[in-house]
C-alpha cells in the first residue's frame, strides 16, 4: 500500500526529509508521493516514517 498525501496538505515540508526513498516531491499544488518509489519505508523502519510527522494528518496508506 503506497502512502497518499491528501489535497489538504499545507506544504510544510515535514515529510520530505523522513522519506528514505526520496519518493515525496512537490506537485502542482501540494506534495505528492511517487508510488513507484514508495515502499512504506520497508527495510528502513517498521512503518512509514512520513505519516507520524504530518501536523495535519493528511497522509494515509491506500490499497494498491
Amino acid at each position: 500500500m503506497p502512502v497518499l498525501i491528501e489535497s489538504d496538505c499545507i506544504n510544510c515540508d515535514m515529510c520530505v526529509p523522513e522519506c528514505p526513498n526520496e519518493a515525496i516531491a512537490m506537485g502542482p499544488e501540494h506534495y505528492l508521493v511517487d508510488v513507484e518509489k514508495c515502499t512504506e519505508c520497508e527495510g528502513f523502519y517498521d512503518e512509514p516514517a512520513c505519516i507520524p510527522v504530518c501536523p495535519i494528518e493528511c497522509m494515509v496508506l491506500v490499497p494498491n
